[in-house]
């Protein structure tokens, strides 16, 4: 599953500041989860955005998954 989100999500500096991006859009990865987050379903983000499909909504939660996967935390006492 790890290569279908690697085919559709992509970063460039020259777009969208090098945010990850929906391969051939301006999407970000980062709009996409906030609209999840604040109650969208699939259908609502397919309908604002149409050439939207559900793989490559389904293909941003599973980067963010592995960038929470991945991520590696420091502890520091105070």
């Amino acid at each position: 599953m790890e290569a279908s989100y690697r085919e559709r999500i992509t970063i460039n500096d020259k777009i969208m500041r090098g945010k990850p991006v929906i391969k051939g859009t301006r999407i970000t990865v980062e709009l996409i989860l906030r609209k999840l987050g604040q109650g969208a379903n699939f259908e609502d983000l397919i309908m604002m955005y149409p050439h939207l499909t559900k793989e490559d909504i389904l293909a941003t939660i599973l980067y963010a998954a592995d960038l929470v996967a991945n991520e590696e935390l420091i502890l520091v006492e105070v």
